[in-house]
């Protein structure tokens, strides 16, 4: 078996802002794509490969969400340059970076929109 997780789709209030956030977090400009009637900003990867991706979106019918399941995304080996990047970007950090057990480093935090996401690294 592959990947559980194979695709997120991360609700969000304003794409050309949180494109800029998640662009300075992860350290990597996001690719947005635009198809006439709504456009993504994509997260890193490459599906067609196996890759676990995703992507920002803007929908009537979704709205950014503090609670619920937990996003991972993985700041590789630039987790502390990743949690610097936060706060100026227009985050807030709710947990700074903690180990969890064996696997790893994590810090929680919130997004310019209001999503409760994780960044990841070993």
């Amino acid at each position: 078996m592959g990947n559980a997780v194979v695709w997120v789709d991360i609700p969000v209030l304003d794409l050309d802002r949180a494109i800029a956030f998640y662009s300075a977090i992860l350290g990597t400009q996001l690719v947005k794509a635009d198809y006439g009637t709504f456009a993504l900003g994509f997260l890193p990867g490459e599906p067609q490969t196996g890759d676990v991706c995703g992507c920002l979106y803007v929908a009537d019918d979704s709205a950014p969400a503090d609670q619920g399941p937990l996003v991972y995304l993985n700041a590789l080996s630039r987790l502390d340059e990743a949690e610097a990047a936060i706060v100026p970007a227009g985050g807030t950090i709710m947990q700074p970076k903690h180990q969890i057990g064996p696997h790893g480093y994590r810090v929680i935090f919130k997004d310019t929109e209001g999503n409760r996401l994780a960044l990841h690294s070993m």
